[in-house]
């Protein structure tokens, strides 16, 4: 059965590994996420986060 994640909780995964550099496998073994799910949510949360550093 798969885990269902809050986008908070998704946004806050993607925050600690492109703003606070923190590696995958340091977040999985703190959240218990697949490294898979962190680079889905990376690339989902990729242009937004983006577009609102550059604004």
């Amino acid at each position: 059965m798969s885990q269902s994640y809050t986008p908070e909780f998704k946004k806050k995964i993607v925050r600690l590994h492109e703003e606070e550099g923190r590696t995958c496998k340091s977040i999985t073994a703190e959240y218990v996420v697949s490294k898979a799910s962190i680079s889905t949510w990376c690339r989902e949360y990729r242009t937004p986060y983006q577009t609102r550093i550059a604004a």
